[in-house]
């Protein structure tokens, strides 16, 4: 299926085929080779793919395997206020909240109040909060393990909260 583009500034979709034996082909290919491979041009003219053309190119191919459609967008992108909040998976509110805390850099149009984040800002705070959730969980988890609590049965949990639930 071809690439539609939604408008020159947005990102390019890419929707998967009808048929995925060809993606699927081409997956497995990727996963017997971890090195770059090259392009071939209709000429015969043959060119070598980069090393981040091709970890991207792998990535793409696994998510169309999957059934998924793909989005291209260059990272130093800028996004308004909602399309940062939508991609977080916040509200627009909590996130002029961040930005009012600094917790996000931001530029402003000319004179007036509307902000605008870089792509790959947002995508750095999004991973950045990520890596904090699974440390604190990691932290919870071994701190349950060095408190013994996995090593209780299940049905005392379910009394417990049995006895939590009435109080």
């Amino acid at each position: 299926m071809s690439p539609r583009a939604r408008s020159p500034r947005q990102a390019q979709v890419v929707e998967p085929p009808h048929d995925l034996d060809e993606m699927m082909r081409l997956a497995n290919f990727l996963e017997q080779h971890s090195a770059p491979a090259a392009l071939l041009g209709p000429d015969g003219e043959q060119v070598p793919l980069p090393l981040p053309v091709y970890e991207a190119l792998k990535r793409i191919v696994d998510a169309m395997e999957r059934g998924a459609s793909v989005s291209l967008e260059p990272i130093d992108r800028q996004l308004t206020t909602q399309q940062a909040a939508s991609l977080l998976g916040i509200s627009r509110n909590t996130l002029v909240r961040l930005l009012d805390e600094h917790e996000l850099p931001f530029e402003r149009l000319g004179e007036t109040r509307h902000r605008r984040l870089r792509l790959h800002d947002v995508l750095a705070y999004r991973d950045r909060k990520r890596e904090e959730r699974r440390s604190r969980l990691d932290e919870m988890t071994r701190q349950a393990n060095d408190d013994g609590l996995y090593d209780a049965d299940a049905s005392d949990y379910a009394e417990a909260l049995r006895r939590a639930r009435r109080q």
